[in-house]
């Protein structure tokens, strides 16, 4: 077996390795993890624990199967274990306690008080122009508690309030769902101050992930 090194990965060169036989026709290849967390170690102690995340090689006859004609097209390969790979990240994210979003959704539009679905739409409306992914209640009039519970609950990162004194004083209340503050701003304002807060957001998520 021959090491090499290529910057950060690691290339052996094993000639007891094996896939395939009965297609791949020249070098073949798999792509295994080493630094995994503990809980994903497989029973059978493969390299890496939980075995090899990608795989492929050579195969020229292949595609000839499929031809009519029976050509030889030399071609080179690759799998990507897609489950394998979202297992990792899934433990990964556990051991450093962070919940893993279920939505895409940015910011959530809520109301403190009934009746403002129209002022709720044209703040998605400014927030959508932005390319900043954005949602709000389905409902006409539901209660403030049961939106920001939604936020929580499905790890949205900001949310912008409004209520009748916002209305008149032109502004919005932005809110980190996570840590519960608030900010007031103008509303010719919100979209620069959404975009800043959601880097915020997503540089402390990274740096939690990266450091743990």
């Amino acid at each position: 077996m021959t090491v090499a090194t290529l910057n950060a990965f690691q290339v052996l060169f094993d000639l007891s390795l094996a896939r395939g036989l009965d297609y791949y026709t020249g070098v073949i290849f798999e792509a295994v993890l080493h630094d995994l967390p503990p809980a994903r170690s497989s029973p059978d102690n493969e390299p890496g624990g939980i075995g090899s995340i990608a795989g492929g090689g050579r195969y020229d006859e292949l595609v000839g199967l499929f031809d009519p004609k029976n050509r030889k097209v030399p071609c080179v390969g690759v799998s990507v274990g897609i489950e394998r790979i979202f297992a990792i990240i899934e433990s990964k994210l556990n051991m450093v306690k962070v919940k893993q979003r279920a939505t895409e959704t940015e910011v959530y539009v809520a109301a403190a008080q009934k009746n403002l679905h129209e002022e709720r739409m044209r703040l998605c409306t400014m927030l959508w122009d932005a390319d900043i992914k954005t949602e709000q209640p389905y409902k006409q009039s539901p209660k403030l508690l049961a939106q920001l519970q939604y936020c929580e609950e499905r790890q949205i990162p900001l949310a912008v309030l409004i209520g009748q004194s916002e209305l008149e004083g032109g502004i919005v209340k932005i809110r980190i769902v996570s840590t519960r503050e608030e900010f007031v701003v103008s509303r010719d304002k919100m979209i620069d101050e959404v975009r800043r807060l959601l880097r915020e957001v997503s540089e402390k998520t990274i740096s939690k992930t990266t450091t743990s």
